[in-house]
């Protein structure tokens, strides 16, 4: 999405090449951020790693069985260290690079459009938070159901790396899916997606949350899945409803943008 502000253009767009350096300039303060938050991660990676564990304590106390994780190598307990203490950065940073990432879609918007779209960023990291922290209660169901096939009296010992990366990926899943009412609004403010449009695919919207939901939480269980599959087609018509009232309010002051002919330039 081309971005409309560089004091340098006196026709207010931007360039390729400035395009790319805001990109890059937006890239290098996010991953500064993360790792600011890595390092509280580190000195917190006792605390993470017991949490992590939990599922796995809560099924082998169940089952009077072995079930634990295996560090596969002598370098392995470090670089699990170091991946927990990552996966802790992006949560503490996600005020900042989801800060970054709507600067960088938004800039181009009226003034008043970018106060509008303050109040939406401002949801967004709630919101993330939020489907992180239903990710941490769903993930010991899945842990649950999918250790339940192990066969009695068998020990089951999961490669620490591969473990990790089960949960962070469940946990991230939930969180960047809370994130969709947050971007189809945006998308709204950006004048790329009309509410008339969000609520004529609906049955597509709902069909590909499900099966985002079915890919993100490999469980053989349908409540995992409902889980993150309800509240996200709940966000999806909340962001409708919100792209319906912006679109009210923009037609009283501006033309229907939606509705120019395929043969005339819009203002867009």
């Amino acid at each position: 999405m081309a971005a409309l502000r560089h004091k340098g253009k006196t026709d207010g767009r931007m360039s390729l090449a400035d395009h790319l350096r805001e990109l890059r300039r937006r890239i290098v303060i996010s991953a500064l951020a993360i790792a600011a938050g890595s390092v509280l991660g580190w000195t917190q990676y006792d605390r993470l790693f017991t949490a992590i564990m939990a599922p796995l304590r809560e099924v082998a106390a169940q089952r009077h069985g072995l079930v634990n994780i295996n560090f596969g190598g002598i370098t392995q307990p470090f670089t699990v260290q170091l991946q927990m203490s990552f996966f802790l950065g992006v949560i503490v940073a996600s005020p900042v690079w989801l800060y970054q990432v709507w600067g960088f879609i938004v800039p181009g918007l009226t003034k008043r459009e970018k106060r509008t779209s303050m109040v939406f960023i401002s949801a967004a990291v709630p919101l993330f938070l939020l489907g992180c922290f239903l990710a941490t209660r769903a993930v010991r169901r899945a842990v649950e159901v999918l250790l339940g096939f192990t066969p009695a009296g068998a020990a089951n010992l999961p490669d620490a790396a591969l473990y990790l990366n089960f949960v962070t990926r469940f946990i991230l899943a939930f969180g960047l899916a809370f994130l969709l009412p947050v971007f189809l609004v945006g998308l709204n403010v950006a004048h790329v997606l009309p509410a008339r449009l969000m609520l004529k695919g609906w049955r597509i919207a709902v069909m590909l949350i499900f099966v985002f939901a079915a890919v993100m939480t490999p469980t053989p269980d349908a409540w995992t899945m409902l889980a993150l599959a309800l509240p996200m087609i709940g966000l999806f018509f909340a962001a409708v409803g919100v792209a319906t009232l912006l679109d009210k309010k923009r037609s009283r002051r501006e033309p229907d943008w939606t509705k120019v002919p395929d043969d005339e330039a819009s203002q867009l």
